[in-house]
Parts: structure tokens; C-alpha cells; sequence
């Protein structure tokens, strides 16, 4: 009889991972991302809400999908089971900046300067987004974790999300959202469209008003942050319909967080720890969603694929 596996949590797709126990190699690789998506976003050409933006999860880990730069493509991944970032270049052999314990700065520094060697020279604004006392790249020596293990298991996470993710994507008609990584927040989301404009808010920044230009319903995963200190996923509705906040979600462990996100939340253990994890995401994804489409007059049988296809059979 073979030995029985020692470690199971090695090859579990919907593994443990408390913010607690990587949250420093978590900030760490926060900060490369966003060093890599800020390449992606200065060489891209626009696209509406910003999709030009995100990064991909990949067998690999997550990509940047192929860039244009002059006359050829190039393409940088992280790849997370040989933990290096690939440079991968139509018309080069494929280069790579190595991941380990390395400073922010340290991995910048030697990203440009083998992009440089390689004939692509980029300029990006070397300041993080979307995070509270933000250190510019070159001068950040405080974030430099990286634990391959805690980085392997995120990447199993996304795998799974994301392939629940593309499946409920894939039972909407109406306008959505690639499932991509949006490096600003840290979060792996996807965005359905009700195909109305929203009303302008006020005060927005361009990025923020383009990004929620007409009427959406998204949903996600992320690491965790802020008032949410754990692995979680979230769904919300924008414009929030009026009732959204109390209406009746499943799984029994969501809820709704009304202390600035505003939205419903799921935490990854409820799932992980589920008889059927698949399912229970579904089902938060599926009934927040719908509580955003009713509350909202969405045109459901025009958007939904089995929508349609009941009332077609009415």
C-alpha cells in the first residue's frame, strides 16, 4: 500500500492560507505587481474601463498577456512553480528576474535594467496605487518577503476562483469583464453589465469614472485588507439599489459590510471548509448577483443565458 501523502495540503485546490501567516511576502508581491502591471499600463493601448490594465492568471502563476512594443510582442509572467518572472520576447530568448527574499527596489532595479538590455525602455510612474503610505519603488528597502510555499498556494487559490469565476461569466450574454487580476487592489474579479449608463459620480477621479461609467454587478476574490483582515471573497452592485444591503444572499455565512465597502462579503475559510467549495462560491456569486439584477430592473431574460432560454420556453 503506498504511503499516505504527508503533506495533503500540498496538492489541495482550495488550500489554507491565512492573511496572518504570509501577509509580509503578500505586501512584497503586492508591490511587484504593481511594478509589472504599471509596465503593461504605459505600453498597452487604452481600453474602455481601463482592461488594458489587469494581469491573467496563468498555469504559471499570472501574466501580463502579450504587449505590443514596436515592431514585436513581449509578455512577462510570473511564473510561481519555478518562482521567476519571465520576460518572454518575440524576437529574444526568454529572460528572467529570480524571486526570492528581495527588497521592492532591488527587484525594480534589475527588471528595468533587463528590459533595457533587451531593447525596450519604459517609463512608469514608480509610486504604488491604491494602498495607504505608498513607498516609490526605487527607494522601498522595508517590503522584501517572499515564502515560495505561501506564494504556490495563492496561486492554487486563483486557479480555483478563477475557474469558478469563468464558469459564472460564462452563463451571462450581456456585456462582462475578462476574469483578471487588478494589481491596484490585489483582487481576481469579474464584472457583468446591465448595458445602461450610471449616473456620473460626482467627485470621481477619470480612472474611477470610466470604471464605473454604466451599471455593473462584480464579484472577487482577495488576499484580504483593510477592515476585512483575511482571505474573502465580494460581490456589489453599482449603482447599490435601494434594499440591496438587506436583501437575503446565500451561503448562510455571507453578510453584508457596511463600514466603508459596502458590499457582501464571503470569507475564503466558509468555502474552503465546504463539503463542496465549487458550490459554495456559486451560490454567493449567483444570489448577489441577483439581489443587485432584481433590485435594479436588470433585463435578466435578455442577459442571462438560462433566463432566456426559460422564457423562450414559456
Amino acid at each position: 500500500m503506498p504511503a499516505a501523502d504527508p503533506r495533503p495540503e500540498e496538492n489541495s485546490i482550495w488550500p489554507e492560507l491565512p492573511l496572518a501567516s504570509w501577509s509580509a511576502t503578500a505586501s512584497t508581491l503586492h508591490m511587484w505587481t504593481q511594478i509589472v502591471g504599471k509596465i503593461r499600463l504605459a505600453l498597452s493601448p487604452h481600453v474602455n474601463h481601463w482592461w488594458q490594465t489587469p494581469l491573467y492568471v496563468s498555469a504559471q502563476g499570472l501574466s501580463t498577456s502579450v504587449i505590443p512594443y514596436r515592431n514585436r510582442l513581449f509578455e512577462l509572467e510570473f511564473d510561481f512553480l519555478k518562482h521567476n518572472l519571465a520576460i518572454r520576447d518575440s524576437s529574444r530568448a526568454t529572460r528572467y528576474v529570480p524571486l526570492y527574499d528581495r527588497s521592492v527596489a532591488d527587484f525594480y532595479r534589475e527588471l528595468i535594467a533587463v528590459l533595457h538590455a533587451i531593447s525596450i525602455d519604459v517609463k512608469i510612474w514608480p509610486t504604488p496605487v491604491e494602498i495607504p503610505d505608498p513607498i516609490p519603488f526605487p527607494e522601498d528597502t522595508v517590503h522584501a518577503s517572499y515564502d515560495p510555499d505561501a506564494v504556490s498556494r495563492f496561486h492554487r487559490i486563483l486557479m480555483s476562483v478563477h475557474a469558478v469565476l469563468t464558469e459564472f461569466r460564462g452563463a451571462f450574454m450581456g456585456k462582462a469583464s475578462p476574469v483578471h487580476f487588478f494589481w491596484g487592489s490585489f483582487d481576481l474579479a469579474v464584472t457583468r453589465f446591465s448595458g445602461r449608463r450610471a449616473p456620473e459620480r460626482e467627485g470621481a477621479d477619470t480612472i474611477t469614472r470610466e470604471a464605473y461609467s454604466h451599471e455593473c454587478s462584480s464579484a472577487g476574490f482577495w488576499p484580504g485588507s483593510g477592515p476585512v483582515s483575511d482571505a474573502a471573497f465580494y460581490s456589489y452592485t453599482a449603482p447599490e439599489p435601494q434594499g440591496y444591503s438587506q436583501y437575503s444572499v446565500r451561503p448562510a455565512g455571507a453578510f453584508y459590510y457596511h463600514a466603508g465597502l459596502k458590499e457582501f462579503i464571503l470569507m475564503y475559510e466558509d468555502v474552503r471548509n465546504a463539503s463542496s467549495p465549487e458550490g459554495r462560491l456559486r451560490d454567493f456569486l449567483q444570489s448577489t448577483y441577483e439581489a443587485g439584477a432584481i433590485l435594479g430592473n436588470w433585463d435578466r431574460a435578455a442577459l442571462e443565458r438560462f433566463a432566456a432560454a426559460e422564457e423562450h420556453l414559456k
